[in-house]
């Protein structure tokens, strides 16, 4: 009897060896090249973003100035010029410069790729004046959060000046002076617009007695802080009303009163 031919031997070994690990994973190749690609990539992007001159930081603009100079937020945020654009700390920026020029209100640091990075600055703007004592003739600007964080040698115009005249009953025990200029600020920041530019004083007598005292004259009976706006609405329609009068009360914003003498 004839043995197994040579095409049958081979199937059998076939079956017993069972398919090739090749077989099993046809996608392992794949996988290889695909992880190789990756790490190629990577490596290739981390030296474009930190090893080449292409995105180096050239530039720093500044915008939104007013009182400061470019150069002066330029030179303190310290922009590394060279270095690679990705490697900037812009939240150290943004805090050097925020610690450094108290009149930065916020400030805003971004890249710009390939090679600047922009500082948007938005300044504080001063509500009131509050003369210094024990400091010259120099007057400290305080800003609608109660923020002092300039000096200026002379009140800048359209700026109302703080006095304190507080009265025994001013409730220094419970309020504190603190707190009284910061009722004040509160009442610069609401007055209206064509008012605040004609204000030369806020005056406090006590936390439910604060005043104006425009530039031509007139006076302004405030009251306290609360119910700010009600008395700028109120105060304005009645400087319409009554254009005459020199003396105003809307300490009650219901009920107004307008006096000429």
């Amino acid at each position: 009897m004839a043995g197994p031919t040579t095409a049958e031997r081979g199937a059998a070994e076939n079956l017993r060896s069972g398919p090739s690990p090749l077989r099993k994973l046809p996608g392992l190749r794949t996988l290889i090249i695909l992880i190789v690609t990756l790490v190629l990539l990577g490596a290739a992007t981390a030296w474009v973003l930190y090893g080449s001159s292409w995105l180096r930081v050239e530039r720093v603009s500044v915008s939104g100035t007013r009182v400061l100079t470019q150069a002066e937020v330029d030179e303190t945020a310290e922009v590394p010029l060279g270095a690679p654009l990705i490697s900037v700390d812009t939240d150290a920026i943004e805090a050097r410069l925020r610690q450094k020029l108290p009149r930065i209100d916020s400030v805003e640091v971004a890249r710009d790729w390939p090679h600047g990075i922009d500082l948007k600055v938005v300044e504080r703007t001063p509500v009131l004046i509050v003369e210094n004592s024990g400091n010259g003739s120099k007057y400290a600007e305080v800003d609608a959060k109660g923020v002092r964080f300039a000096t200026v040698p002379e009140p800048p115009k359209g700026v109302p000046v703080l006095e304190m005249e507080l009265a025994r009953s001013a409730g220094l025990p419970r309020f504190g002076t603190e707190r009284l200029m910061r009722a004040a600020v509160r009442v610069a920041g609401d007055l209206p617009a064509v008012v605040a530019r004609d204000t030369r004083f806020v005056k406090v007598r006590s936390y439910d007695s604060i005043s104006l005292e425009l530039a031509d004259g007139r006076t302004v009976a405030w009251g306290s802080r609360e119910q700010g706006r009600a008395k700028a609405r109120t105060l304005t329609a009645l400087m319409k009303a009554a254009s005459g009068a020199r003396h105003f009360d809307v300490s009650v914003p219901t009920a107004p009163a307008s006096s000429v003498s």
